[in-house]
């Protein structure tokens, strides 16, 4: 099996959320091995995503972990593709609001990719650095990602084979048309399975029901620059609800939400039969291991990913 190399200017640029440092998971899950060659999920999905066609990578980061990061994850591609790093602070907020006395946890996904619209001029897939999404997701936004796209895209999965046995998981739950675009989607941060089936516990106490067979939002996401005007109006009114708060935050699939719900956007869901899996907790990584390991024996990685 060939490497991936590099493409035209043209090919879809993949944006990469990487500035979490893992709290659930008690590290930087971000470069932790998963592969036979030392390779990170981060290594996998980068990968694929060449292999579908994507001509450029965008980091966000935070500062204080960008020299480990870039050592261990940025080298290895530095010399393949076009790479570039743009920072996610607290204080890289919008005037006149200012970060509470108090606050440590970034202000969110939206925030996230916010930070790079002085970087992005080109149609852009926007992935979680530590989500194993699959090959086939990464052609789907590759097709729909092409010059004079005018619709976002997000990679819909099954919120059954989205769970972690080891706690609950934050997913964006969906409900989809008949013509297969997103009508809304519901940030649910507390997915479990518990003895009577799958369920979601609210902040509020309230608990929802849930069958399994959901679409879900794993933060796989197709924009064009068009988006970057509407994240910060709208993470700028969330600021305005919020700033005071010291840990809330402004979720990317809310976001898209509030946009669909306006008429401001329209969101094709791109269905994919492909697994995810993660490191949520740290109990997860065995598993992620032995899935890697069975791709591999399967034929769909090279043993060494970058010989």
């Amino acid at each position: 099996m060939n490497s991936p190399t590099p493409h035209a200017a043209a090919s879809p640029t993949l944006l990469i959320l990487a500035a979490g440092m893992g709290s659930r998971y008690g590290g930087l899950k971000q470069i932790e091995p998963v592969g036979p060659a030392g390779e990170a999920i981060i290594d996998y999905s980068i990968y694929d995503a060449l292999r579908a066609g994507f001509g450029r990578l965008v980091f966000i980061l935070r500062k204080e972990i960008e020299q480990p990061f870039r050592e261990s994850v940025g080298a290895r591609f530095e010399k393949r593709v076009a790479v570039e790093y743009v920072f996610q602070e607290l204080d890289t907020i919008p005037a006149p609001f200012v970060v509470p006395a108090g606050r440590t946890k970034p202000w969110g996904t939206t925030h996230a990719i916010l930070m790079a619209a002085d970087t992005l001029h080109e149609p852009f897939a926007a992935i979680n650095a530590d989500d194993f999404y699959g090959a086939e997701s990464y052609r789907l936004l590759a097709e729909h990602l092409q010059p004079g796209v005018s619709e976002y895209s997000m990679v819909g999965f099954i919120l059954r084979n989205t769970l972690s046995e080891f706690g609950s998981v934050a997913r964006g739950v969906c409900r989809i048309d008949a013509q297969g675009y997103l009508e809304s989607v519901v940030e649910m941060t507390s997915i479990a399975r518990d003895e009577s089936g799958i369920r979601n516990a609210g902040a509020d106490g309230r608990i929802t029901p849930l069958t399994g067979d959901e679409p879900v939002s794993m933060n796989m996401w197709g924009f064009t620059p068009r988006v970057f005007p509407q994240l910060r109006e709208r993470f700028e009114a969330f600021l305005r609800a919020n700033s005071t708060d010291l840990k809330r935050e402004c979720y990317i699939p809310s976001t898209v939400n509030e946009l669909v719900a306006a008429g401001q956007a329209r969101v094709k869901v791109l269905r994919t039969c492909d697994a995810w899996f993660g490191v949520t907790y740290r109990e997860d990584h065995p598993r992620v291991v032995e899935n890697i390991r069975r791709l591999i024996r399967a034929g769909a990685y090279p043993e060494r990913l970058w010989p």
